[in-house]
């Protein structure tokens, strides 16, 4: 079983594939699976579109200052935190975990919304020409 790597987890690709199909059945079934696949396509691009409607290149930089700043937050929380020598407190911990999970959360949201670009759910607007 193949397996789908994301920021942080791995989730399993659970696509059955039958083997001891007759190979014609075998065709019609991956005919039907692809017209599931693209229906699934369409309501995406659908539904997500009309909910972001079109990318802006600033918009992904924004969000990208905004996790490199909550990465920020969490390193510096941890150092902090290693500072003092002593066992860090449930509160301390408490405060890491939230900044943790801060940055996990705008990453994941980052790499869903390149994924949206990438597959065409979401039209990117082209960048603004560099000044001259």
């Amino acid at each position: 079983m193949s397996t789908i790597l994301t920021q942080n987890y791995r989730r399993p690709r659970d696509h059955f594939q039958p083997e001891d199909m007759d190979p014609q059945d075998q065709r019609r079934l991956r005919g039907l699976l692809e017209q599931i696949d693209y229906t699934a396509w369409l309501a995406n691009r659908e539904v997500i579109g009309q909910m972001l409607g079109e990318a802006d290149p600033v918009h992904f930089e924004k969000l990208a200052v905004m996790t490199a700043q909550a990465r920020a937050r969490w390193a510096a929380e941890a150092l902090r935190l290693s500072q003092s020598g002593s066992p860090a407190t449930p509160d301390q911990v408490a405060r890491l975990s939230s900044a943790r999970l801060a940055y996990e959360e705008l990453a994941e949201a980052y790499e869903a919304l390149r994924r949206m670009v990438e597959r065409g759910y979401v039209p990117l607007k082209p960048a603004p020409p560099p000044p001259v």
